[in-house]
C-alpha cells in the first residue's frame, strides 16, 4: 500500500479525516503530547486497521499492555479495507499515560469515513478495465508486462471540414470515441464527503500537447460529451452527481512518439479537501501511465488487401495496357484495385514514393494509417484528401528546409519480414532507409522523417547505403518475396555479376548473338550478348554497382541475420550516369509483390529458343518458392522515367498477427 499522507491529532477536539480505501494513512501523534506523557496506547473500530512500525534497536517488540515509549520513534499506520456507510462511522483514539499511571493523561480522537477513488485504465492489456491499486504508474513491454495503450486520433470519422479528428477541440461523431480508450474513475461511499471535497483530474504541461480527455456525461447524444484536459487545459474539477460510482472518460492521442517523445503519458486524479476559506489540501492521488501505440510498417511476406496504381495521361497505349495488367495480377491475387485519376495525381504516376502504409493498434481497436512523404509533387494532396477517412488514418512529418531530395520519396523506405538476429527477435521485421553512407556529403532522408521512425521503437530501423544510385531508392537493388521455411521469406538483390554470368553461359552455348531489347517495340537499340560482355564500360560500371551493392548485402546479413541461403541473386545491369548508377534494362527486384503472386517488371532480354532468358533464370529461381511471375512491360510508362512497378504502385497489407506490446525492443 502506498502511504499518501500524515493525519495530525489533537487533544483539544476530535478530528474528522477522509481514508481511502487501500491506502495507508500515517498519524502524527507527537505533536499534541500532554506533559509527563512517556507511553502512548493505539485503540480503534474493527473497520480500522492498525499497524505500528518501530525500530527494533529502540524497541524490542510490542508491549504486553500495548503502553508504547513515546522516545522510541514508533510510526503509526491506519487504514480501512471498506468503505464507510455513514460519516464517521470508523474512529481511533490514542492515549497518552505518565510513568506508572494507569489513567490516561489525555486522549486525542480520530474519526474515519472511508471511501473508495480509483482511476483505472486497461494495464492488462485485454480489453477491459479492471480496479487496481498496483502497476499503474508504470509500462512495461514484453508478453508479461503491462500498462495502457492509446491510439492516436488520425483518421476522420467527424463529417465537419478539417484536418484528422484530433484537430478538434469538440467531439462531432460518436464513432470517434471508438478510436480513444477509455479512462474509469470509480467513487463510493457517503455522499456528504464531496460536500468539502473533491476530485481533480490533471495532466502535466509537458504531456498536454500529446493527449485530448473527454468527460463521458451519460446519453447518447454528441453534447454529452466535452474536452476536459488537453493542450489548452491542465486540469479538471470532476462534475460527480451524488451517488455516482463510474464516471468515464475517453482519451485520444493527439501525438506519435518522436524525437522529443517517448510516448509515455500520465494522468493524476487527486482527492482534494477544501475547508471554509476554499482553501485546498491534497489527500490521494491516483496515477495511471498510457504508452501511445506506434505507426508500424508491414513488409511484402504480408497478405495484401488494396494495390493503388496512377491513371497518367499521356500519348500511346503503354500506361492502358500496364493498368490492364495491375487489374490481371490483383485480381489473381484477390486484392481490391484502386485507380488514382488525373484529377488527383496530376500526372504524378509515382505513387509508392508519395506515401507508404502502415497501421495503428491498441488492443480495442486498430486501423491503417497512411505515411505521407514529403516530396510533395503531384500526388502530394492525394493521401490527405482521398485516402484519410473514417477509421483510415494519416501522418507526415514535413522538413523546415524546402526542397526535398530524392532520398525523402518512400521507394527509399521498406521493411523486413520478421526476423532473429544474434538472438534477438524483431517480430514486426526492420525499417530499412537509404543513405549516402559510406560516402561522405551526400543525399540522405531528412531527419524529420528518420527521427520519426526511430522513434516507434518496434522496427528498429536499419540505414543502408543507396545513394549510389541516381533516384537513390531501396527498392531498386532489393525486395523480399514470400517463402516457404522457418525464416519464411528470401531477400531478392539486384546482381550484375549474375547478370554476366547467365549472358557468358549463353554465349558458351552458341547464343552469344542473341540481343537485349528483343522484342521493345521502340526505345532502345538492340544490343547482343557478346556486344555487353565485351563492353568494357559496361563491365566498369557494373562492377561498381555491384560493390555497392555487396555492401549492402554484409549490412543486411548482419542486421537481419541472413545467410547467403536466405539471398537470391537476381540478373541485372546498370549504367553509370554522371556518377550515379540507374537500370540499364528494366530491373526486376523493383517488383509488386501480392501474396505468392510477382508483378516483375518485363526486362525484354535475349530471346534464346523462344524465351527471355532473364525471365527463364528468375523463374527457375522463384519457381521453387511457390511463387508465380507474371512479367509486365512498364518500359515506355516507366522504366524509361527511370522507375518500375514498384515506384508505380502501392499496397496495403494485412496487419501482423503479433502484438507489438508484446515484444522487447
Amino acid at each position: 500500500m502506498a502511504q499518501q499522507r500524515a493525519i495530525r491529532l489533537s487533544l483539544q477536539k476530535p478530528t474528522h479525516a477522509v481514508c481511502v480505501v487501500g491506502t495507508e494513512t500515517a498519524l502524527d501523534i507527537y505533536r499534541s503530547v500532554p506533559p509527563g506523557s512517556v507511553t502512548f496506547k493505539v485503540t480503534g473500530s474493527s473497520r480500522v486497521q492498525t499497524y505500528l512500525e518501530y525500530d527494533p534497536k529502540n524497541v524490542r517488540g510490542p508491549p504486553a499492555d500495548d503502553h508504547w515509549p513515546l522516545d522510541a520513534d514508533v510510526d503509526v499506520i491506519i487504514s480501512m479495507e471498506a468503505v464507510s456507510k455513514s460519516l464517521d462511522d470508523a474512529k481511533v483514539q490514542v492515549s497518552y499515560y505518565g510513568k506508572n499511571e494507569s489513567n490516561a493523561l489525555g486522549q486525542a480522537l480520530l474519526y474515519l469515513t472511508g471511501i473508495e477513488v480509483s482511476l483505472d485504465v486497461d494495464t492488462g492489456r485485454t480489453g477491459t478495465i479492471k480496479k487496481s491499486k498496483v502497476n499503474k504508474k508504470t509500462w512495461s513491454w514484453g508478453p508479461g508486462g503491462h500498462g495502457a495503450i492509446l491510439l492516436v486520433n488520425c483518421d476522420r470519422d467527424s463529417p465537419v471540414p478539417g484536418g484528422v479528428d484530433y484537430s478538434h477541440s469538440h467531439l462531432y461523431s460518436l464513432a470517434d470515441l471508438q478510436d480513444m480508450s477509455k479512462m474509469l474513475l470509480w467513487t463510493n461511499g457517503p455522499d456528504e464527503v464531496f460536500n468539502n471535497h473533491k476530485l481533480v483530474l490533471h495532466v502535466s504541461l509537458g504531456d498536454s500537447d500529446k493527449v485530448g480527455v473527454f468527460h463521458a456525461q451519460g446519453g447518447n447524444q454528441i453534447s454529452n460529451y466535452k474536452r476536459v484536459l488537453g493542450p489548452d487545459k491542465l486540469s479538471y474539477k470532476v462534475d460527480r452527481a451524488p451517488g455516482e460510482q463510474e464516471i468515464t472518460f475517453y482519451v485520444e492521442g493527439l501525438a506519435f512518439p518522436d524525437a522529443d517523445f517517448l510516448g509515455l503519458v500520465s494522468f493524476d486524479l487527486t482527492l482534494m479537501d477544501t475547508d471554509e476559506l476554499l482553501l485546498e489540501t491534497p489527500i490521494f492521488t491516483d496515477t495511471v501511465v498510457f504508452r501511445v501505440a506506434p505507426w508500424i510498417m508491414t513488409p511484402n511476406t504480408q497478405a495484401p488487401l488494396d494495390v493503388y496504381v496512377c491513371s497518367v495521361n499521356e500519348r500511346g497505349t503503354s500506361q492502358a495496357e500496364f493498368l490492364d495488367a495491375m487489374n490481371y495480377l490483383a485480381l489473381k491475387a484477390n486484392c481490391h484495385l484502386i485507380i488514382c485519376p488525373p484529377v488527383d495525381n496530376r500526372n504524378d504516376r509515382w505513387i509508392q514514393d508519395e506515401m507508404e502504409f502502415g497501421y495503428v493498434e491498441a488492443p480495442h481497436k486498430s486501423f491503417p494509417v497512411v505515411f505521407d512523404s514529403p516530396r510533395n509533387r503531384g500526388l502530394k494532396d492525394f493521401p490527405f484528401k482521398r485516402i484519410l477517412g473514417p477509421d483510415f488514418g494519416y501522418v507526415t512529418r514535413e522538413p523546415t528546409y524546402s526542397g526535398a531530395s530524392s532520398l525523402d520519396s518512400f521507394g527509399n523506405l521498406d521493411v523486413s519480414p520478421p526476423v532473429t538476429v544474434r538472438g534477438k527477435e524483431y517480430p514486426l521485421g526492420r525499417i530499412l532507409i537509404g543513405s549516402s553512407f559510406p560516402k561522405s556529403g551526400g543525399r540522405r532522408m531528412a531527419k524529420v522523417v528518420k527521427n520519426f521512425l526511430y522513434a516507434q521503437k518496434v522496427q528498429d530501423p536499419v540505414e543502408l547505403y543507396s545513394d549510389w544510385l541516381n533516384v537513390g531508392h531501396v527498392d531498386e537493388f532489393l525486395s523480399f518475396v514470400p517463402a516457404p521455411g522457418q525464416k519464411g521469406f528470401r531477400l531478392l538483390l539486384a546482381s550484375p555479376d549474375a547478370c554476366f554470368k547467365l549472358f557468358q553461359e549463353k554465349k558458351d552455348e552458341g547464343h552469344g548473338t542473341a540481343a537485349q531489347f528483343e522484342g521493345l517495340k521502340k526505345g532502345k537499340n538492340k544490343i547482343t550478348i557478346d556486344e555487353m560482355l565485351n563492353d568494357q564500360s559496361l563491365r566498369s560500371d557494373n562492377r561498381y554497382a555491384q560493390k555497392c551493392i555487396d555492401w549492402n548485402r554484409e549490412v543486411l546479413k548482419r542486421e537481419l541475420g541472413l545467410s547467403e541461403r536466405d539471398i537470391i541473386d537476381i540478373p541485372q545491369l546498370f549504367k553509370l550516369s554522371n556518377s550515379y548508377a540507374e537500370a540499364f534494362f528494366p530491373d526486376m527486384v523493383n517488383m509488386i509483390v501480392l501474396g505468392t503472386f510477382l508483378g516483375i517488371p518485363k526486362p525484354f532480354g535475349p530471346i534464346i529458343n523462344g524465351r527471355c532468358c532473364l525471365e527463364e533464370k528468375v523463374e527457375d529461381l522463384l519457381h521453387p518458392l511457390g511463387l508465380k511471375c507474371t512479367f509486365i512491360d512498364d518500359y515506355l510508362s516507366y522504366h524509361v522515367l527511370m522507375g518500375e512497378i514498384h515506384c508505380g504502385t502501392n499496397v496495403r497489407r494485412k496487419p501482423f498477427s503479433s502484438k507489438w506490446w508484446n515484444m522487447i525492443p
